[in-house]
């Protein structure tokens, strides 16, 4: 993983010759990646995809997806998540609006052309320094203000699920439900599971472990105690953290922070 100070916007995760398979999952961030080595398939909400060498990667926070080897063979692939509050005010800024953006929606989840592959490559290196940083910044928004439009979060969920998505989306300590959400969306816990995986590509017991796993790296990156994390994700302990990290991630928290 790499960071660097003068983007605490972004992290670049460059994996080389993995052939790790990674469970259905979300991430909070924009994602944008390009595949380096070896053959892929994506899957998203949109379907299955193959990827090769040069294949570029667009996803939104929140969506289901996997991306694994073909064959279990390795592949090298290099991925820019980038801090949605950050890119939706940048955004906002670039297109002259008056308030930051509630979303932003790719035009396409994968781009296989020569000239969308430089700028992927180009925005997927290490940052060196202040300047650097910078300069990608200006370059990452140039670049998706064309192949991007500004959304809004009701254009990903159905509207009979708003409420369920805004108690998700709540900043609170409180433990969500299955059986909570189904009420708020005035459903039987049984049809609100169908709607909800139908919609968002897993079942909300699958989503909301996923958040848990995705609000602990957050505290991981910035500098938590493990057992702190553990404790404040509802995870039993840090070995019950540390493995649904790794197999989430393929790496382990460990190994995430250096």
């Amino acid at each position: 993983m790499h960071r660097h100070p003068g983007m605490p916007w972004a992290e670049l995760r460059v994996s080389v010759q993995n052939n790790n398979c990674y469970r259905l999952h979300t991430h909070a961030e924009y994602s944008i990646g390009i595949v380096d080595e070896g053959k892929a398939l994506f899957r998203h909400s949109h379907g299955t995809e193959a990827l090769q060498a040069g294949s570029v990667v667009l996803l939104e926070p929140h969506v289901a997806h996997s991306c694994n080897p073909v064959h279990q063979t390795g592949w090298s692939y290099r991925m820019l998540y980038v801090d949605a509050t950050w890119l939706h005010q940048a955004m906002a800024r670039h297109w002259g609006l008056d308030e930051p953006l509630q979303a932003l929606a790719f035009q396409r989840r994968t781009l296989h052309d020569t000239a969308s592959g430089r700028k992927v490559d180009h925005l997927c290196q290490p940052v060196c320094s202040a300047n650097d940083a910078a300069t990608r910044a200006i370059a990452l928004v140039n670049w998706l203000s064309q192949i991007a439009h500004p959304s809004t979060l009701n254009d990903h969920t159905p509207a009979d699920l708003w409420p369920a998505w805004q108690l998700l989306q709540a900043d609170t300590n409180v433990r969500i439900t299955v059986q909570a959400m189904a009420k708020a969306c005035h459903m039987s816990a049984s049809k609100f599971i169908r709607r909800f995986t139908v919609a968002h590509g897993m079942t909300p017991g699958h989503f909301m472990r996923n958040q848990r796993v995705n609000g602990a790296r957050q505290m991981i990156g910035q500098g938590a105690p493990l057992a702190d994390v553990a404790h404040a994700m509802g995870f039993a302990d840090q070995a019950h953290l540390q493995r649904i990290f790794k197999a989430h991630h393929a790496i382990t928290p460990g190994r995430y922070t250096r």
